[in-house]
């Protein structure tokens, strides 16, 4: 039977139903009723069975595995330049972890028997949800800027879903796809607002700890937008946490786009002095409201970490050294290794700490 949903602000509980609320009636974002986690000690990579991707770690989720391609456990990989390991999650079947949510966010649709998912996004999540409701054979609705890139607007339609092109910001965008699920139109598989995409994401951390023999860095750096990686991350440690299988938490350090920087405005301190200038190179993260940012304070706070914004130049910078390094990603995912630097030069990070960097989007997607 699926989970039902319950509201972590007020402790209403929501019955699963195709119909089940977007989020609560007192406005907050909804959780999974179940949360649960296997008990003993965990297997050694080597002896762990991977071929099922991040559903290897099912005893995590409170989903079962309806639509999948087997994607996850992306490579670490080391990056001495960089003194770091990447974690490559630009390897995914749509190019971006946002695969990760994708296939539990169209489990949980198959499970309560939905027809019709909507989603609003800037690109990678269009494409993920689009291609997963393909593979699940659902209807998709894909809500997107009208200034879209050429190449994730044709993975949307290419998939089978209809876009929906909004003018004006990247919250118009959003707004517009509300309307419509709030119309009736379809339920909505949101990458900021539904449980189900946090639970793939947490995988990123399972993976990790897994990739290094069930231990944690001293720190992770990810780019925020509405902070599906982060908040993923935050959660998927925390759950190790509490099972046993590792003792310590990572700092989370966050990355935004100077000029889309409300964590680091929320913060009140920019060392940087970049969050009120302007950038368009990171389009994928310019969210001027992230639906969860009370939850993604509460990760900062929680693993003494920190969030910085950055202008074009050190994104760019970064961008080309990664493409020099054999990383072609997209100019988004350049947002978190640039901030490595930042914040190894402001002494946030110490030279000889042990650091994973998501690397988040191909660069594939920018032909």
């Amino acid at each position: 039977m699926p989970s039902d949903l319950s509201c972590p602000a007020c402790g209403t509980t929501y019955v699963a139903e195709p119909e089940e609320p977007w989020r609560c009636g007192c406005g907050s974002a909804l959780e999974f009723a179940d949360r649960p986690y296997p008990e003993g000690d965990p297997l050694p990579l080597a002896r762990l069975d991977t071929s099922d991707g991040l559903w290897t770690f099912f005893e995590f989720l409170p989903i079962e595995p309806h639509v999948t391609f087997h994607e996850g456990f992306t490579p670490l990989v080391d990056a001495p330049d960089w003194n770091a390991a990447f974690k490559l999650e630009y390897v995914f079947p749509t190019g971006s972890f946002k695969d990760r949510g994708a296939t539990t966010t169209l489990s949980r649709a198959v499970e309560l028997g939905v027809e019709t998912v909507l989603e609003d996004s800037s690109g990678n999540a269009g494409a993920a949800i689009a291609t997963y409701a393909a593979r699940a054979g659902l209807e998709a609705d894909i809500y997107v800027p009208a200034d879209v890139k050429q190449s994730k607007l044709m993975a949307i339609q290419r998939a089978g879903a209809r876009p929906v092109r909004v003018e004006g910001s990247r919250q118009d965008v959003t707004d517009a796809c509300i309307d419509a699920v709030e119309s009736g139109d379809g339920w909505y598989a949101s990458h900021a607002w539904n449980p189900a995409f946090y639970a793939g994401t947490m995988t990123f951390a399972f993976e990790v700890a897994a990739q290094r023999e069930w231990t944690v860095p001293d720190a992770v750096v990810l780019p925020i937008g509405h902070g599906t990686l982060f908040l993923g991350a935050y959660r998927g440690f925390r759950l190790l946490n509490d099972a046993g299988i590792v003792d310590e938490m990572p700092r989370l350090l966050g990355a935004q786009a100077a000029g889309h920087a409300p964590i680091v405005d929320a913060l009140g301190y920019d060392p940087l002095g970049e969050s009120d200038a302007e950038t368009d190179i990171a389009d994928g993260i310019q969210i001027e409201a992230p639906a969860r940012q009370d939850e993604i304070l509460e990760a900062i706070e929680a693993t003494d970490g920190d969030a910085i914004a950055l202008g074009d130049d050190p994104i760019e910078a970064a961008l080309d050294r990664l493409h020099r390094g054999g990383f072609y990603v997209e100019p988004t995912c350049a947002v978190a290794p640039a901030a490595l630097e930042r914040y190894r030069d402001d002494g946030i990070i110490a030279p000889d700490a042990d650091v994973v960097v998501a690397l988040t989007g191909s660069g594939l997607k920018t032909l």
